[in-house]
């Protein structure tokens, strides 16, 4: 398995949840304690709380308390790690297409 796969499984796992997908796009506006995070949601705090935990275990956020108030933010090595793997996938496949280009394309001239 290469190194990393682990932590991409969880990334990818977190980022398959709307709610969860949502929470990030908020916390694309800066650091937002989690009342703030959960008004829109329809859903009791304890399970908004899950949605919170899944994405600090998958490091996509990272939270810290002051007094009573817990306060999100976006891990961006996190999506750093995402973007490298997305750009080999990308470099993968263009490099299939273009091949396959040059194929089917070699035939025609």
């Amino acid at each position: 398995m290469h190194a990393g796969t682990e932590q991409l499984d969880g990334i990818f796992q977190a980022l398959a949840d709307p709610t969860r997908r949502a929470i990030l796009t908020r916390l694309g506006g800066g650091p937002t304690a989690v009342g703030e995070l959960a008004k829109p949601f329809d859903m009791a705090l304890p399970s908004f709380m899950k949605h919170i935990a899944a994405l600090e275990q998958s490091g996509l956020i990272r939270t810290a308390k002051s007094g009573r108030v817990r306060t999100c933010t976006l891990e961006p090595s996190t999506f750093a790690l995402v973007d490298g793997w997305l750009n080999a996938q990308r470099r993968i496949w263009t490099g299939r297409t273009d091949r396959l280009e040059a194929f089917v394309t070699k035939d025609s001239k």
